[in-house]
């Protein structure tokens, strides 16, 4: 079927450039007008910004899962089980420091990341396990 919608999200902190930032995840969805900054305040009240950026658009979200390249959407394949909720979501994260030098890479929640979801569209009788399988491999066909 495909994705029902994509999300990303990183906070930023005071000492970094959140515009930057937001142009790296402009860079990575394809559009920048699905990108938000929201500037808050963190616990001990210094300046903090949210950023993210959603579409519910399944070939936006295709194309930017295919940004990862081959390598990366091979490594979520062999993954899924671990990544998939049982809400149908996939969860995985994008180094920010190396999205912001342009270089894509998986890594573990304690590094600083994008973390990212992509809510799949699966139908009663569909195997979830299957359909995001189907995803991935569309994307991997678009990989560069």
């Amino acid at each position: 079927m495909g994705a029902h919608h994509l999300t990303m999200r990183v906070t930023s902190s005071g000492l970094e450039d959140e515009n930057l930032i937001a142009d790296a995840i402009s860079y990575l969805i394809g559009d920048s007008d699905l990108v938000e900054l929201e500037k808050s305040n963190s616990y001990h009240g210094s300046s903090i910004f949210l950023i993210s950026a959603k579409t519910r658009k399944n070939k936006i979200a295709l194309k930017t899962i295919s940004k990862l390249g081959k390598e990366n959407l091979e490594a979520l394949i062999s993954t899924i089980k671990q990544r998939l909720d049982e809400n149908n979501i996939l969860h995985f994260r994008i180094g920010l420091d190396e999205l912001i030098d342009g270089d894509l890479v998986l890594v573990n929640p304690d590094k600083k990341s994008v973390k990212c979801q992509v809510k799949l569209e699966v139908y009663p009788g569909q195997s979830v396990i299957e359909e995001t399988k189907s995803f991935l491999n569309e994307a991997v066909l678009l990989a560069k």
